[in-house]
């Protein structure tokens, strides 16, 4: 290594020493996202209540990872649950095998299932980490900020 490398070295290290730390707060201040951040899962229903889901599957074909379960069921005039024929009876993610791919949201046909913001998925029993459609359908206790998108730099 030569004596100028070393130098710049010295530099970068000792400039990075003096500067003043930059604290946020966490977790009462959190740090915003990138829009196109993928975080936790959320199922969504139509305005009248209805969920999107229909139960087709084709999330649990998508995924790669094998970690989301359907189990569909019939729609009866007595219980409608979605808009379609079926919907999903049993819904459930298992957390800690999602790779947080997003196909699962790309093969939707019906945008019912995307990745939001949300980032603090932590539990205590590993029980907890799979995800039930109730989960799902609820919105997350703790809402995460997204960065403005920035203008490309052209």
């Amino acid at each position: 290594m030569s004596r100028a490398a070393a130098l710049a070295g010295f530099r970068v290290t000792f400039s990075t020493m003096l500067r003043k730390p930059e604290v946020i707060g966490y977790p009462e201040r959190k740090t915003p996202v990138f829009p196109r951040f993928r975080g936790r899962h959320r199922l969504w229903t139509h305005e009248n209540g209805l969920e999107k889901c229909v139960g087709c599957s084709l999330c649990v074909a998508a995924c790669p990872a094998d970690c989301i379960r359907v189990v569909a069921e019939e729609n009866t005039p007595e219980r409608r649950v979605s808009a379609g024929e079926r919907f999903a009876h049993i819904y459930e993610i298992n957390m800690l095998r999602c790779i947080f791919c997003g196909y699962c949201e790309l093969a939707c046909p019906f945008d019912a299932i995307t990745l939001e913001a949300e980032y603090e998925m932590s539990e205590r029993e590993r029980h907890a980490e799979i995800y039930t459609k109730e989960m799902l359908l609820a919105p997350h206790p703790k809402p995460v900020p997204v960065r403005a998108e920035e203008p490309d730099a052209e």
